[in-house]
């Protein structure tokens, strides 16, 4: 056994080195008292989180998600891929204020026009009878305007589904001289409008709706109709593989990777 110390005999431990000073308890401002808070059952309420990644969503919403992904994924035809050249904004809003001054008739515009004409027959007014001009719709007749050369201009929509319906209207278009849009139509369930006649006073707006159509799409018809859409990689595909090129000291560009 170690023998036994007396109990004034222990050493005491060295004192601080100079300019050492004790640890001081930071003061507590008075006016705000930590509350923490208490997650358990009954207690407070958890934050919000984003739990978007664990809600199953219905099967329509499921289905147009994986839609997108595959249009972007699998290589798409020429046909098909011209219908992703929409037009840019200024001309779309130029576009739909002309078509918005000849939108059809409603039902009680229709009555009212027929009969005011029908009360001017009576009187035997003799007014020269003007057909009004509005926007034409409908799959067939546009056809059949195209293929008379009466449409001036013809919208067609980019979101047409089947696209079958209108995949042949550009080539169509191109062939009887027409100009080719391809933009959403003021119509919901509309593919394709066109219009024939507009009154004096819009012809200029017209007519440069017509060259920039030409210019944005006629004349890039030859072009385009060699082109493929879709084939672009995921960030995940394009990550890999930018991984794999730095390790085997190649440099290869993003527009590359990109691509299937």
């Amino acid at each position: 056994m170690p023998p036994k110390t007396k109990s004034g005999s222990a050493k005491k431990p060295a004192a601080a080195p100079f300019g050492a000073s004790k640890a001081t308890k930071a003061k507590k401002n008075p006016l705000f008292e930590a509350k923490p808070k208490n997650f358990g059952i009954g207690q407070d309420v958890q934050h919000t989180t984003d739990l978007t990644r664990f809600v199953k969503w219905p099967e329509y919403v499921r289905l147009q998600r994986q839609k997108v992904i595959l249009n972007q994924r699998l290589k798409v035809p020429p046909a098909i891929a011209q219908f992703t050249h929409t037009l840019d904004k200024n001309t779309a809003t130029q576009l739909f204020k002309l078509l918005n001054k000849y939108r059809p008739e409603t039902t009680a515009e229709k009555k009212a026009r027929l009969t005011a004409t029908a009360a001017a027959a009576a009187e035997d007014k003799k007014e020269v009878y003007q057909e009004p001009l509005f926007v034409k719709y409908g799959l067939n007749h546009i056809v059949a305007l195209i293929e008379a050369k009466k449409a001036s201009l013809v919208v067609i929509a980019h979101d047409v589904d089947p696209i079958e319906l209108v995949v042949f209207l550009p080539a169509l278009c191109r062939k009887m001289g027409q100009s080719r849009l391809g933009t959403v139509v003021h119509k919901k369930t509309a593919a394709v409008v066109a219009l024939q006649d507009v009154k004096s006073e819009d012809q200029r707006e017209l007519a440069t709706l017509v060259s920039a159509a030409k210019a944005n799409f006629s004349d890039k018809y030859e072009e385009q109709r060699r082109q493929w859409g879709g084939g672009l990689r995921g960030n995940k595909s394009t990550q890999m593989l930018r991984k794999r090129a730095k390790a085997a000291g190649q440099s290869v560009t993003s527009a590359s990777l990109g691509k299937l």
